[in-house]
């Protein structure tokens, strides 16, 4: 009986000791300034976020994660002490995410995914004319409150035109880029009440391979439950 109980214990040091095996696709980097505490790697199942990986950081700043991946789509790292979460593109091979904790999610530094940089450049440029929508927001309530109707009309109809040019690059950006996953994913974030049209011309300018991918199918099936919808 000892002699089991020996040899049972000696099996169970072996498993502990030995190293979590890493799936297709690893993410590491630090989070410069933690202390201690649990960071997460997580992405979207139907309507919910689950975790898929977890390490607990305590005294070093590092980290290593890992998920096994068939196509790219969006994952996102968050910590048990903060409520912040940190979004990337996550495809196969390896991600370096450096961060630190004192702004954990808003400016990370994000290498090894070739998605992950197109949706930066996308999110660069639409981010100059969400601050000009918010600019003529400002402005307008301002002329409200001034009872100025026909600056408020005004500024009105200069933010239609903006959203009307976001609307277009994001359009003239997804098909530019069709042969990423990227752009099927901005497609079905941001032009969600696009005209059916230009949705079915974005998809059938994706590549095959984009076509095939998580966000790829999600998309030809929005626009299927789009048309079926407007019969």
């Amino acid at each position: 009986m000892k002699k089991i109980l020996v040899i049972g214990l000696l099996l169970l040091i072996v498993a502990c000791s030995k190293e979590k095996e890493l799936g297709n696709m690893v993410v590491q980097g630090k989070i410069k300034g933690i202390k201690k505490g649990t960071l997460y790697l997580k992405k979207m199942r139907d309507t919910l976020i689950v975790s898929i990986d977890s390490i607990h950081l305590f005294g070093k700043d590092s980290f290593t994660l890992s998920d096994n991946i068939t196509s790219p789509e969006m994952y996102f790292l968050s910590l048990d002490q903060n409520q912040s979460t940190l979004s990337f593109f996550g495809e196969e091979g390896i991600i370096t995410v450096n961060d630190q904790i004192e702004k954990f999610g808003i400016s990370p530094r994000i290498d090894g995914s070739n998605n992950q940089k197109i949706l930066e450049k996308y999110k660069e440029v639409a981010s100059k004319f969400q601050d000009k929508q918010l600019d003529l927001l400002a402005a307008n309530m301002q002329a409200q409150i001034d009872s100025d109707i026909e600056t408020s009309q005004s500024l009105r109809k200069q933010a239609e035109k903006q959203n009307l040019k976001k609307y277009i690059f994001t359009i003239n950006f997804a098909l530019n880029n069709s042969d990423t996953e990227a752009a099927a994913y901005i497609t079905l974030t941001e032009l969600v009440n696009a005209n059916v049209k230009y949705l079915d011309s974005i998809n059938n300018s994706l590549t095959k391979k984009v076509k095939q991918s998580y966000y790829g199918e999600k998309l030809a099936e929005f626009i299927k439950n789009i048309k079926e919808t407007e019969k």
